[in-house]
């Protein structure tokens, strides 16, 4: 049976960032994988971060949004069964910040999934620098998305060098029981339970812990559902932009702080630089993520709440050359 892994986490956590690490060290082992990316997004702006690894051993598919959720869902397993004929050892699969773990376990469980499929490794991404109190929504989505999980991969570790190793995982460990216990959870995550290590500093003995973490049986009770979740927030899509390359990550840091914008969890996408060359975007509040690419796609996908299309527009256009620009 092909082994199939759950990468959960926030919007901006780091999941594509460790499943490109994660994809590179099973390829190393021989491995013919697959990557699933089951997004609400209709532009696979993470693909472009994933493009050093795709090949003749790793391929991408992507579960795009643009329909109601149960058509969403359908198209999940849909893309499974297709995946199921392909031969891999291994499957990846990344859903949205916003995901319902049933549709997870609904999926794999009926047929033909069944006989194909075996849950490896649920892994859950932390962020180091989460606030310690999220809204009642989010504080959801993280118990949730972590109650089932074998692992939880802390990321962004290096932003806090002053916090120790045992204050960094007090500090974890108590508000994810927290929030497990808000959601009527019995789980506690304990010590054992919080992968601390530095992504660049991983070995292979890291990665065969991550690959045989498994994943729990866990009961809570449903306190919102993700489709309502993902009803709050809001996603605008700007394509054919071209900005002079100096000014791109002042423009968009200045988007990211004004207040006339809405407020902004991520802007994602890629942008053209001289040369032939692409900048690939991934921002957030507490870090920015700007890389050099050989490909990519002009567009910025903005998400966030009570979003201002007409102010992001307006950031955007002053210093666009492209006549074919477009929000949505």
């Amino acid at each position: 049976m092909i082994k199939i892994d759950l990468i959960t986490g926030f919007l901006g956590s780091g999941k594509t960032t460790f499943i490109k690490k994660y994809a590179t060290y099973l390829l190393q082992q021989g491995m013919n994988i697959g990557i699933l990316e089951n997004d609400f997004g209709a532009v696979n702006v993470d693909a472009m971060l994933l493009q050093d690894i795709l090949g003749d051993h790793c391929t991408l598919e992507m579960v795009a949004g643009g329909c109601d959720a149960d058509c969403h869902r359908r198209r999940f397993k849909t893309k499974l069964i297709a995946m199921g004929m392909c031969g891999y050892d291994r499957v990846l699969v990344e859903p949205s910040g916003i995901f319902d773990m049933d549709e997870f376990f609904d999926a794999l469980h009926e047929s033909p999934l069944d006989r194909w499929f075996s849950i490896g490794s649920i892994l859950t991404i932390v962020d180091a620098t989460m606030d310690e109190v999220l809204s009642a929504q989010m504080e959801y989505l993280l118990a949730s998305e972590a109650a089932c999980c074998g692992k939880l991969v802390l990321s962004k570790r290096s932003l806090l060098p002053d916090c120790s190793e045992a204050a960094l995982t007090d500090r974890t460990l108590r508000h994810l029981n927290r929030s497990l216990a808000a959601i009527q959870c019995s789980r506690q995550f304990q010590p054992q339970d919080l992968f601390l290590k530095d992504w660049d500093s991983m070995t292979d003995t890291d990665f065969q812990e991550l690959q045989a973490a498994g994943y729990r049986n866990s009961s809570y009770v449903k306190q919102y559902d993700a489709d309502d979740i993902q009803s709050h927030s809001e996603v605008h899509y700007f394509m054919h932009i071209h900005l002079p390359d100096e000014r791109i990550p002042e423009i968009l840091q200045a988007m990211l702080n004004d207040p006339n914008c809405g407020t902004i969890y991520r802007i994602k996408g890629a942008l053209p630089l001289k040369q032939n060359r692409w900048l690939s975007i991934n921002l957030t509040q507490k870090k920015a993520e700007l890389q050099t690419v050989s490909n990519g796609q002009s567009v910025l996908i903005v998400i966030g709440d009570q979003l201002n299309r007409a102010a992001l527009d307006a950031h955007l256009k002053a210093e666009n050359t492209d006549p074919d620009y477009v929000s949505i």
